[in-house]
């Protein structure tokens, strides 16, 4: 064992075409793109696609023609399939060390320099976790090793990139040579926290590598572009400055918004929408033991046809007290869109943001509160929680949001939620 700190990144490769090709191994090898709300866009692309030069973003339309000659196959995004599959990689992750963070919905850090004793070094136990997630979830992963999680950002784009690491790679162990050598090749753009437009001033500095990077002074770094580019360039030297976060803070505001797959002209459409984005917005509320004290709701047309009459407005309503119940804060939602709403409009968008977020076990009580409704409002939350979690989302609701739902978004091509709903179980034979 080592008193080193020493971190682990593990990310699914293209994490969404990878859940889609689970249920249907006839996809492996298939050029593949999932498409974004409304099946506008490309939001994952399979390596297939990749090669053929599609980028991220790329507006379904323009693809067509590419896909009929390579027979790109498209799916509507199934969030719910996601969510669920990545919860299962973080359950197999969990087995190995309880010093984790979930980063992203195919991304988690690990700390690993005290789970090693038991495995031949860092890459066997990266491997063997390679292989316990595929075993458990059919996913692919990669593995990258370092003594900082900006390091293992970077071993796991090499891991990825280079097939000669077999889908891990440890920085820490890697000769400082062939270390070096890496890190030349690689455009400092691919640095972790380094986005296009800093990216461009990097190579006016004629810092254009990981190597390049590596070598100038962290503190004329801080002087030219801050503190976080400061412990970048210590994290690059195998120095930890960014540790796990192991508990996720709370967010501050919660949005929950769709474009619709039609226009909508007609208040009760615009009320459906509203109170289901009420609802996904209270369960996240009441997942982070959060209340608001404030609901925001915002109505829109389709800023892109110019040749129509354009609205937008929003309102928000301040709750007499700090709430997680669904029901009030949908009472409150619709009657904001009811002073918003105009006539002879088509719209293309709706949502709410909660604001003024408290955390629920500290928050002060009104003195004019019913405790025993406050308790019943409680009690019912929660029952309907565990209802919607086992059950699937949305199975007890209000009846505010309506059954038909015609104004909900496009997904031609949606694969079944095989791993949440009874009825959608994938079939063997």
């Amino acid at each position: 064992m080592t008193s080193k700190q020493l971190f682990a990144l593990v990310d699914v490769n293209n994490f969404y075409v990878s859940c889609e090709r689970v249920f249907q191994p006839k996809l492996e090898d298939v050029p593949m793109v999932v498409l974004s709300n409304n099946d506008g866009c490309a939001v994952a692309r399979s390596a297939e696609v990749k090669a053929l030069g599609v980028k991220m973003g790329t507006p379904w339309f323009k693809m067509k023609d590419l896909a009929e000659e390579y027979g790109i196959q498209a799916f509507s995004s199934n969030y719910t399939l996601y969510g669920d599959m990545s919860e299962r990689v973080v359950q197999t992750l969990k087995r190995y060390t309880p010093n984790f963070e979930v980063y992203s919905i195919d991304e988690s850090f690990l700390r690993i320099e005290s789970v090693l004793q038991g495995y031949l070094d860092a890459t066997h136990l990266g491997q063997t976790i390679k292989q316990d997630v595929k075993d458990t979830t059919g996913l692919p992963v990669c593995v990258g090793i370092g003594a900082s999680k900006t390091l293992a950002k970077f071993a796991n784009h090499l891991a990825k990139k280079q097939s000669q690491f077999a889908g891990v790679c440890d920085v820490d162990s890697m000769p400082k040579e062939s270390l070096y050598q890496w890190m030349s090749e690689t455009p400092a753009a691919e640095v972790w926290g380094i986005g296009r437009q800093l990216a461009k001033k990097l190579q006016v500095m004629k810092i254009n590598t990981v190597f390049d990077l590596l070598q100038v002074s962290p503190q004329t770094m801080r002087q030219q572009f801050g503190v976080v580019m400061e412990r970048l360039c210590y994290e690059l030297r195998g120095v930890s400055c960014l540790k796990l976060e192991e508990v996720a803070p709370a967010k501050q505001q919660i949005i929950a918004s769709r474009s619709f797959g039609k226009l909508v002209t007609s208040l009760e459409e615009l009320a459906e929408s509203v109170a289901t984005h009420t609802a996904r917005a209270a369960e996240k509320l009441r997942s982070q033991q959060s209340v608001t004290g404030a609901i925001s709701v915002f109505i829109q047309t389709n800023p892109h046809k110019q040749n129509e009459p354009q609205y937008a407005q929003s309102i928000t309503i301040a709750l007499e007290n700090p709430s997680d119940n669904t029901l009030k804060l949908t009472e409150a939602a619709i009657d904001g869109l009811k002073q918003i709403y105009q006539k002879g409009f088509r719209y293309k968008k709706a949502g709410v943001v909660l604001n003024l977020l408290s955390d629920k076990p500290t928050t002060q009580q009104s003195l004019f509160e019913d405790m025993e409704t406050r308790g019943k409002s409680a009690d019912l939350m929660k029952a309907m929680d565990a209802i919607n979690s086992r059950f699937g989302s949305g199975v007890i609701r209000s009846a505010t949001t309506g059954t038909k739902q015609q104004w909900q978004m496009k997904s031609g091509n949606k694969s079944p939620n095989y791993t949440t709903q009874w009825d959608e179980l994938p079939v063997a034979r």
